[in-house]
């Protein structure tokens, strides 16, 4: 996140945060319904996770912002779920950094009405415009002030900054929100009416 105005934080936290491995002086893990996932495998039958393979061993240089100091391309990561309940008919995707700003937060990522028949978002899909975003999908406005992925860029010395990534489903096809709304209303719209939800998390830091 780079020092620029944003929003502040709203949604939920998952109960327990797990904080697992360090590499290269990076600190990364994936939160699945409160509990450390590291591969597909690891869920139990029919549960609903999120989960990136991208994320797996950190931030990746491409996946962090394209901005002085920050060395990145801001490529979204891959991402995909399983397990979607009974009556989903769409899904909505956030990316919230909880710890930018003093704790205020800072949303970096914002996706909406993406088709439940969807496995998944591709590599790449956070491109503004949102041409590689599955058919029907759309990006709300981020903390970045635009309608696209913007990757992680915290200030050095500021310590680890975690990324929650959270995958709300749906019982409808499309959200009620205007064109021009943003990830903390999307958040707030969709925690109210889900079906459930599933959490992942990437620790980053300079």
């Amino acid at each position: 996140m780079p020092p620029k105005p944003g929003i502040a934080a709203c949604g939920p936290s998952p109960a327990r945060r797990v904080r697992a491995g360090v590499r290269a002086g990076l600190l990364a893990g994936l939160l699945i319904g409160g509990a450390l996932g590291v591969a597909p495998g690891a869920a139990k039958a029919g549960e609903f996770r999120v989960w990136s393979p991208t994320l797996r061993d950190g931030v990746p240089a491409q996946q962090r912002y394209d901005g002085p100091g920050c060395g990145g391309s801001d490529v979204s990561p891959r991402i995909d779920w399983s397990g979607l309940p009974p009556g989903t008919r769409s899904l909505a995707l956030t990316v919230f950094d909880r710890d930018a700003r003093k704790g205020a937060g800072w949303w970096h990522w914002a996706v909406a009405d993406i088709p439940a028949s969807a496995p998944g978002l591709a590599l790449g899909a956070g491109a503004a415009g949102g041409a590689a975003l599955p058919a029907g999908a759309r990006q709300l406005r981020s903390s970045f002030g635009n309608q696209a992925y913007g990757g992680p860029c915290p200030p050095p010395g500021s310590g680890q900054h975690h990324y929650e990534f959270t995958l709300w489903a749906l019982p409808m096809a499309r959200l009620d929100l205007a064109p021009d709304a943003d990830a903390a209303q999307l958040a707030e719209r969709a925690s109210a009416q889900a079906l459930g939800v599933a959490r992942m998390q990437a620790v980053y830091g300079r």
